[in-house]
């Protein structure tokens, strides 16, 4: 999409004057999705656009309509607890395309970035997981919102098939498990998911937590948000050099505040399918269609192949146990 059709849509929403100066600058976020943030005389803010072939060496594409239940999103968690999420500022569905506040970087630092240099904040990791707990909690007791977001087709093409379902074909003694997983994941619709609850697209806001890049929005699993959130504190430590037991303090903050939310479903069936989800996207990041990027070595990669495989075919049904494990490992 060409910047003039952008400003086209942005005059359309009310977001910039005719004949008033704006431009448009692109901003690097993922692989799903064209970000701009936009600038007038007045105000500045982020204009997303998501893309149906996403931006990675394997072939991956994914349904257009994932932005505006991203926009969906957003919205509904205003309704709840404002200050988790960006405010949707205007959306143009024939460009498929909206807009958003902007957060300045200073102000709001990316969670990844603190936590690849080492700063494992219990407290913040604590308010991460009470606050996912807070908009399942809230989603599950509201009506409607089943329909409204009854997205299951982008959640298997952004989640289940690149991650799960991939995984799968690299490895094909684990492919019957695997498969499992993803399927008990699809049949626990309790809750309005994010979906893609990584620390890459949560900002520590002066705040609190606010959580970016819903695309996967959709009413499902509440366990998949929670195991993938941790899961990432679980691959930050199997970098080379790094302590793997530095992050197990914000993996139990982040899990105990979250469990202590949960009020849609028993505590006990949730962590089993947290446990159960771990190990399989702990080897997805790694054989799936996204492997992360920080992971560079071969030895590091197996590393993590050999503690996942056998959590798959054997699984616990305590997450605490496995980050015991691996920072025991």
């Amino acid at each position: 999409m060409s910047a003039a059709e952008i400003e086209i849509g942005l005059r359309r929403m009310g977001l910039a004057a005719a004949g008033e100066a704006l431009s448009l600058t692109p901003l690097a976020g993922g692989v799903s999705s064209d970000i701009y943030l936009a600038q007038t005389a007045g105000r500045r803010f982020v204009v997303k656009r998501a893309l149906q072939k996403l931006k990675v060496t394997a072939h991956w594409e994914a349904p257009l309509s994932r932005n505006a239940a991203e926009a969906a999103w957003m919205r509904a968690v205003a309704d709840w607890r404002p200050r988790a999420a960006p405010a949707v500022l205007g959306e143009d569905s024939k460009l498929g395309l909206f807009a958003m506040t902007y957060l300045p970087p200073d102000d709001n630092p990316v969670w990844k970035a603190e936590l690849m240099a080492g700063q494992t904040d219990e407290a913040f990791a604590a308010s991460v997981g009470g606050d996912l707990a807070f908009v399942h909690a809230r989603s599950a007791a509201a009506d409607g919102l089943a329909a409204r977001f009854a997205h299951a087709e982008t959640f298997v093409a952004i989640r289940i098939e690149p991650y799960l379902l991939a995984a799968a074909r690299t490895h094909p003694a684990l492919a019957a498990d695997l498969e499992a997983i993803a399927q008990t994941t699809l049949a626990n619709n309790k809750a309005l998911m994010h979906g893609d609850v990584s620390p890459k697209n949560i900002l520590r806001s002066p705040q609190g937590p606010v959580f970016l890049d819903a695309e996967c929005a959709c009413w499902g699993d509440p366990a998949f948000d929670l195991a993938f959130c941790l899961n990432h504190l679980l691959l930050k430590g199997a970098r080379r050099g790094v302590s793997r037991a530095a992050y197990r303090p914000a993996f139990a903050a982040l899990l105990d505040a979250y469990l202590a939310g949960v009020d849609w479903e028993a505590r006990g069936g949730l962590a089993a399918r947290v446990a159960r989800l771990l190990p399989a996207l702990f080897l997805a990041r790694i054989d799936g269609k996204s492997p992360v990027e920080y992971l560079e070595t071969e030895p590091e990669r197996q590393a993590v192949r050999a503690f996942a495989a056998p959590l798959v075919t054997d699984p616990v049904r305590d997450p605490i146990a496995i980050v015991n494990a691996w920072a025991q490992s």
